[in-house]
């Protein structure tokens, strides 16, 4: 293979020319905004660039410093947040905000001073210290995973294989353009060294490819066969007054942990009975089955019934009363799936007032 030196400057001459151009990121030669960064790497960890481009733009224009976001109130952060999934981040990003806050407003510029935050795990410390402080971080996600695995064709499957492919991408960490070799090697996952697909014919690294030379190499990284996730039942519940809807907040720990959904039965194998599950409504109905709505969680698939009434409420529990359009946009996208079921009765002729 090639030297480390020369496959750097390879890749490093493709990426001046093929940047891609993202809205946490700083122009050729800036000085990239730590919060910035930061913000984008927890947005980024379980969604897409397109998907998380639009709440950046959003949360930034809101809160564009760690200070406004450290002093928002949290249930507005947590309502911003819907749709970008694993909640328990969310309320990571505003303990984190609190901290960097109360520390003088400046995050630490290396990964020991940055993993002391809350939040901050191996990946995000890498990828703050080398973005945005230009400090030697090895930053591996499952792009750099994926074009290492193919570089040097590990058989060695995904999970098990992580410390074997973190070793190979230190390799070429050095004290030049740190920063810029990380986005580098992810924008060469992202768009070149697809998972499906990959353009071999416009990898700048493709002649010292392992996975490339052997003809097959969308077949790398190996994998382990995913354990099956059980099916688990619920019931959700739409309680109408005119336009609004009532919502809960939920408990701060746990799955969608602090956000405002819809009340709901527990999350269980077993389907619901009707009589089980109008005994856990939040008011005595009548209660109409609208039907069904179907979610994946990362660790089980969900399978949501979806009952509405109008009427009173069941003394001592404690509703926020929201407009319905609003609701969808509020809550998470299980309970907003639910929702736009009861929006599309609205629409359906002959339907309840």
């Amino acid at each position: 293979m090639t030297s480390v030196a020369s496959l750097r400057r390879r890749l490093l001459d493709w990426y001046d020319r093929h940047r891609r151009d993202l809205p946490w990121r700083a122009p050729p030669g800036a000085r990239a905004d730590p919060y910035r960064v930061w913000l984008s790497e927890v947005m980024l960890q379980q969604t897409t660039t397109s998907h998380a481009a639009p709440y950046f733009a959003h949360f930034t224009q809101r809160w564009p410093t760690v200070r406004d976001l450290a002093e928002a109130p949290e249930a507005e952060i947590m309502a911003a947040w819907a749709g970008l999934g694993y909640y328990a981040r969310a309320r990571n990003l505003i303990a984190c905000a609190r901290a960097v806050q109360a520390a003088g407003g400046v995050f630490p510029d290396t990964e020991e001073g940055l993993r002391a935050l809350p939040g901050f795990g191996p990946y995000t410390a890498a990828a703050v210290a080398a973005i945005a402080f230009d400090r030697p971080a090895t930053v591996v996600d499952g792009n750099v995973e994926r074009v290492m695995a193919r570089l040097f064709a590990v058989d060695e499957p995904l999970p098990s294989s992580k410390p074997s492919l973190r070793a190979l991408a230190a390799r070429f960490t050095r004290e030049t353009r740190p920063g810029d070799w990380a986005q580098a090697l992810m924008d060469l996952g992202a768009t070149v060294c697809r998972p499906r697909s990959p353009l071999c014919e416009s990898c700048p690294l493709a002649s010292d490819c392992v996975a490339a030379a052997r003809g097959v190499p969308e077949t790398w990284p190996r994998k382990t066969p995913r354990a099956e996730r059980p099916l688990r039942h619920g019931v959700a519940f739409v309680l109408r007054d005119q336009d609004r809807v009532g919502l809960v907040q939920r408990p701060s720990r746990g799955l969608l942990g602090g956000m405002l959904g819809l009340p709901t039965t527990d999350w269980r194998a077993a389907p619901w009975s009707r009589p089980e599950a109008l005994a856990c409504a939040p008011a005595p109905g009548p209660w109409r089955l609208l039907g069904g709505v179907q979610h994946a969680f990362t660790h089980f698939p969900l399978e949501l019934e979806v009952y509405v009434a109008r009427g009173g409420v069941r003394p001592g529990l404690d509703l926020t009363w929201t407009p319905l359009t609003e609701a969808i946009a509020a809550t998470p996208t299980v309970f907003a799936k639910a929702l736009r079921l009861a929006l599309a009765q609205d629409d359906e002729p002959g339907a309840a007032s």
